[in-house]
């Protein structure tokens, strides 16, 4: 999952070279942690690994699926700990809806992000418009509300999927 500089999300398409948004996040994580002095076990950094596998949420039982290697080793509480530890650190979003996590793009930044996920394929992507969160912040706060957290999910379709000539 990527965002664009103006704030555009992007989608991917089939010429995505997705290897290395795997890669990037994984050294991204690796730098973030060490300036915080925080530790990249290797169960964490591969639970990233398995959350970047894709640009669609993944969700813990999926990832616990991946990481049993046969003996049962990997729990439940395992799974919810790392990543409880990637979302401190901003390595992750949940989304809410979906009860899943994705990768953020932007770790470590603080931002409240929108998320654009579309009901064909799957694919999530970041969007950060600082306007959106104004706007909500504003009308919040003249209601009298006092905001926590700001999430905005917008289910509908991608580029690709909405794409009348997209072959079934």
């Amino acid at each position: 999952m990527d965002t664009l500089p103006d704030d555009r999300p992007a989608f991917h398409d089939g010429g995505h070279e997705h290897q290395s948004c795997v890669e990037d996040a994984l050294a991204r994580a690796e730098d973030l942690c060490r300036r915080r002095g925080a530790r990249l076990t290797p169960l964490r950094r591969r639970v990233l690994e398995l959350v970047w596998g894709s640009h669609r949420a993944v969700k813990a039982y999926d990832l616990l699926a991946a990481l049993d290697d046969g003996a049962g080793a990997a729990k439940p509480p395992t799974v919810y700990r790392a990543l409880e530890f990637l979302k401190e650190h901003g390595l992750v979003h949940r989304i809410d809806s979906l009860n899943a996590f994705v990768g953020c793009p932007q770790p470590g930044e603080g931002h409240s992000a929108q998320f654009l996920i579309c009901g064909e394929c799957g694919e999530v992507s970041e969007m950060n418009a600082a306007s959106i969160d104004r706007a909500v912040a504003e009308r919040a706060a003249a209601s009298g509300f006092a905001l926590s957290r700001i999430i905005i999910e917008l289910h509908g379709r991608c580029p690709r999927c909405a794409t009348p000539s997209r072959g079934i």
